[in-house]
């Protein structure tokens, strides 16, 4: 069995050196105490009837007020033995304030000039930032030039009617296209209807069967296949 830690005992101060910390401690603390307070707040170190006679004739000595309200007494320390700061110097210390406050200004607008351009630093681009600016501009003029080739070379123009019959057959057989890829994802829904997943995942692979890639599905999405231009041209065209 574990023994408990016992607890240090507390000397117990008589005379002189109880009432010096009775004072001691009520002065720090600075608020009013009842004798129960303070002889428990002191740890036993004076006992609670040694307390109550030490206050009680603090109090007559004119170290400590004595207040009394209902059965109950409480004691603080005298606030006219409390020292107080000449008006000399409390009008120094008022200059000091006027003055710290006067340069805590100058430094809170040097602190807004400096957050304004740390602002604008951090808004400009890095130089690796603009370097991949610079190389992605490079690569649309390349891309660019590259397209105006042809025409640079003498190469004719598509003409506008001829424009208008590429989009007229790409229409065309994209509608075909849909139209035979809903009948084929029809029919193959009756056929994989009453097999398990994996089955119908097998039987697509053991017949050669390919489904729009994640490529076919983006061009589908993409401007190509919902150019404006078409149903501009075909209105024409009637």
């Amino acid at each position: 069995m574990s023994s408990k830690p016992k607890s240090e005992k507390v000397a117990i101060l008589k005379g002189q050196e109880a009432e010096d910390k009775v004072l001691e401690y009520v002065k720090r603390m600075n608020r009013p105490y009842g004798a129960v307070d303070v002889a428990a707040n002191l740890k036993g170190a004076v006992p609670k009837t040694a307390t109550q006679k030490i206050l009680v004739a603090l109090a007559e000595k004119g170290e400590l007020v004595q207040k009394t309200y209902g059965k109950t007494t409480f004691f603080v320390y005298n606030q006219e033995k409390i020292d107080c700061l000449p008006n000399e110097k409390i009008a120094d210390l008022n200059t000091e304030l006027l003055k710290l406050e006067d340069e805590n200004k100058l430094l809170a607008a040097e602190v807004k000039t400096y957050s304004t351009e740390l602002s604008k630093i951090k808004a400009t681009p890095t130089d690796g930032e603009i370097d991949n600016q610079i190389a992605s501009v490079q690569a649309a003029i390349a891309q660019t030039t590259k397209s105006l080739q042809p025409l640079r070379s003498g190469a004719p123009p598509i003409s506008a009617q001829q424009l208008e019959q590429i989009y007229a057959d790409w229409t065309k057989w994209r509608a075909q296209w849909i139209r035979r890829r809903k009948v084929f994802m029809t029919f193959w829904q009756l056929a994989t209807d009453a097999l398990p997943p994996q089955d119908a995942k097998n039987l697509e692979e053991d017949l050669g069967i390919e489904k729009d890639t994640p490529e076919h599905l983006a061009l589908e999405q993409g401007s190509l296949c919902n150019q404006p231009q078409a149903t501009s041209l075909k209105r024409k065209r009637q």
